[in-house]
């Protein structure tokens, strides 16, 4: 797990269900909550990733493995790293874990492909790269400057 970045939350009430479990879609949603401060810490804004540059994140693959319930009210850290990364793909992984007991929750990961505004694949512009750990040229060519 290199370059991890650690997101605290608190379960709400509404993330549970009536068993009083947090309800299984929530973890989807706190790995992308994860996913965004990974990009915030590596000094990316997403919003102005896609709303600037017209380079959307696309998610094609998303898993979850259910270890432990969370409950009400139970303090979280979402861990949150780049598994793999190339131009055209990222998959992060997760893994959330209960804070004052240290239990682990869940363990995920999401797949994703760069897109344009036209949500067609492309490649991720070189001067982005080693900000999702991947290596570059060290040269931006006149279409990506």
């Amino acid at each position: 797990m290199t370059n991890c970045v650690e997101t605290r939350l608190r379960v709400r009430y509404a993330e549970t269900d009536q068993m009083g479990i947090v309800y299984h879609a929530n973890y989807l949603i706190w790995m992308e909550v994860g996913r965004v401060e990974y990009c915030r810490s590596a000094g990316i804004v997403y919003r102005e990733l896609e709303r600037e540059e017209g380079i959307l994140l696309a998610v094609v693959e998303a898993s979850c493995r259910y270890l432990a319930p969370a409950l009400y009210d139970e303090e979280v850290i979402v861990k949150t790293w780049i598994a793999e990364a190339n131009p055209r793909m990222l998959r992060f992984g997760y893994e959330m874990v209960e804070v004052s007991g240290g239990r682990r929750l869940a363990t995920g990961e999401t797949r994703h492909v760069f897109c344009n505004r036209a949500r067609k694949p492309m490649k991720l512009p070189e001067r982005y790269r080693a900000a999702f750990g991947m290596e570059t040229r060290g040269e931006l060519t006149a279409s990506e400057s």
